[in-house]
């Protein structure tokens, strides 16, 4: 097995905007009838779905949360998240757990996320992955790192980071809060 840790000398200080996702293992799922992908190592386990508990004025993509092991984690219905409307649950749904974040700032976070279905880990090389194109998937084009053709279809590799950035669901969280105390608005009546 080969060493995957580096030390800050040999990386460039390029942070890209948009970077394409690199060959390696990937785990495929299901969602809406399309296969989408996360890279491996963001992966820290799969469960079957069940025992959520909701957490009531979260934006609709947050079913809940789950006890892992004595640690509360965030549930994200990830069609909803790609404004899809909610996962209907079924004998095949499972819940994913993605750690996010920056490994370095010490700042990681296990999210789970709602799928139809958890197909396989496959092998994706650098020469079976393109440019995520900027329209046409359904979601937003920041959300995906590349694309790659596998049996003759394509299969959506996510940027996790993106899709299950904790700030922006944070600052969405406080808008649906927001958006819960503010008073009703008095329509005139005329008079």
């Amino acid at each position: 097995m080969t060493a995957i840790a580096t030390t800050t000398e040999q990386l460039p200080a390029v942070k890209l905007d948009s970077q394409l996702a690199g060959a390696g293992q990937y785990l495929t799922f299901v969602l809406g009838g399309e296969i989408y992908a996360l890279g491996i190592l963001n992966i820290k386990e799969i469960i079957d779905y069940g025992n959520l508990t909701e957490v009531p004025m979260m934006p609709a993509f947050v079913r809940g949360v789950i006890n892992l092991r004595g640690s509360v984690v965030p549930v994200v219905d990830l069609s909803a998240r790609f404004g899809k409307g909610s996962t209907q649950i079924a004998k095949r749904t499972g819940i994913v757990i993605v750690e996010t974040g920056d490994q370095a700032d010490d700042n990681q976070q296990d999210i789970g996320i709602i799928v139809d279905a958890v197909n396989e880990v496959v092998d994706i090389g650098e020469q079976e992955i393109e440019p995520p194109p900027s329209f046409g998937t359904g979601i937003r084009p920041d959300f995906i790192s590349g694309m790659a053709k596998r049996n003759g279809r394509f299969i959506i590799l996510l940027d996790v980071n993106r899709v299950l950035s904790v700030d922006e669901m944070a600052d969405l969280s406080r808008a649906a809060s927001d958006s819960h105390n503010s008073p009703p608005l008095l329509e005139d009546s005329g008079t």
